[in-house]
């Protein structure tokens, strides 16, 4: 049996929203491994002379974990 943990990552991106769950993920899984599913949970932008200067996301990463016996 397995269980199911949920972290909540912040990421950004110059490029797009797209772009900064990617980068969410990608830092995500140089620590956590078997990772099933990324839940975007809120998105900004941050604006400057009326121009979006940057993208950011707060997503939840859900991936399995081995039950310990015992």
């Amino acid at each position: 049996m397995s269980v199911v943990k949920v972290i909540e990552v912040i990421a950004t991106s110059e490029k797009s929203f797209d772009d900064a769950v990617k980068n969410a993920l990608d830092e995500a899984s140089r620590s956590v491994k078997n990772i099933s599913s990324v839940y975007v949970k809120e998105m900004k932008a941050d604006v400057k002379d009326n121009k979006i200067i940057s993208y950011g996301v707060n997503a939840k990463v859900s991936f399995t974990v081995d039950k310990l016996n015992g």
